[in-house]
């Protein structure tokens, strides 16, 4: 039954003029200048090296499977960015917290799952595109055609977007009590459903079928190439050949551990163990540092990316010149 504080949303109106509190970091206010600086900072290197790569891969003429997934890949984190980082910086900026409105909150929510779930099946699809260089190395070209990267691009984005708007129906139609205070820096899922008025785990269902969607069918399609990659790899007699072969493959690892290690920790568990302080912090690693790490660690780990980086800023300076 919904508590005593629940506003029930009988009225259609009600949802266009209702909103949200997002309380950030107000309680570290002594701190907030200094985590507005650092904040800014990485947000706009985040958004410098993930525009860098999107650039020198868009700008190259001939693309291998691989970079045409990671161009896609940038171009969902400067979306995450875009997404969080105002909401983020304003909270900090603002004494009491920013406010968001009952749209603008449930707009947040649905982009911010719909581009994690992209990113969830972007991630198989590139276990996938390695799984065909390393077994099958001479009908790469002939597998990952054009035409099939730019179908599971597509499949991924569409994907993701209809689990994640089926969530956020499902969230904002529940009653909501008349405190409204997230206490988070966006419309986190666990966030919002914790100011649920309802004693039940029936809200948490939608968020569960979504994690079985979005997390759990992903890393089944990632685990499945990667354990025919390690059996090939256990066939490669020599040395040389095998750490070739596998250093292919350590880019897109350490991505995936990445983000399924913070995804995994925040959205699958039970509503009781919801924590407002450690899911902010887990969330911060989430949304910014794995943002900045992905163009440095693939920048560092593949020579294809190095190599057009330099013939982007060549072409640039070249361009000054003239």
């Amino acid at each position: 039954m919904p508590c005593e504080g629940c506003m029930e949303r009988d009225n259609v109106s009600t949802g266009a003029t209702m909103e949200f509190l997002l309380l950030g970091f107000s309680e570290l206010l002594r701190l907030r200048v200094l985590l507005f600086l650092i904040f800014l900072i990485v947000h706009l290197v985040t958004l410098a090296g993930n525009m860098m790569i999107f650039l020198a891969v868009v700008m190259e003429p001939s693309r291998p499977p691989m970079l045409f997934f990671l161009c896609q890949l940038s171009a969902i984190e400067l979306c995450y960015t875009l997404v969080i980082a105002p909401k983020a910086l304003l909270s900090l900026a603002v004494v009491e917290g920013s406010r968001i409105s009952f749209l603008g909150c449930a707009t947040q929510m649905h982009l911010f799952v719909a581009l994690g779930g992209a990113e969830c099946f972007l991630l198989a699809a590139m276990s996938y595109d390695r799984y065909v260089a390393v077994c099958q190395p001479l009908r790469y070209a002939a597998v990952m055609s054009e035409g099939l990267c730019l179908r599971l691009a597509l499949t991924c984005g569409l994907g993701a977007s209809a689990v994640a708007l089926g969530l956020t129906v499902a969230v904002f139609r529940l009653p909501f009590c008349r405190t409204r205070r997230i206490n988070h820096f966006f419309c986190d899922v666990p966030a919002v459903l914790h100011l649920a008025c309802t004693q039940s785990y029936t809200p948490e269902l939608p968020l569960l079928a979504a994690c079985v969607l979005l997390l759990l069918l992903p890393f089944l399609l990632i685990l499945a190439p990667y354990l025919c990659v390690a059996t090939a790899l256990l066939r490669i007699t020599s040395p040389v050949g095998r750490g070739k072969a596998f250093s292919t493959c350590i880019s897109h690892l350490a991505i995936t551990l990445l983000h399924y290690g913070c995804a995994t920790f925040i959205y699958i568990r039970p509503k009781s163990s919801y924590s407002p302080a450690r899911d902010k912090v887990v969330s911060l690693v989430y949304t910014n540092i794995t943002p900045l790490m992905y163009p440095l660690i693939y920048s560092l780990r593949n020579k294809e990316i190095r190599g057009m980086l330099r013939k982007m800023l060549k072409r640039k300076k070249i361009a000054q010149v003239n």
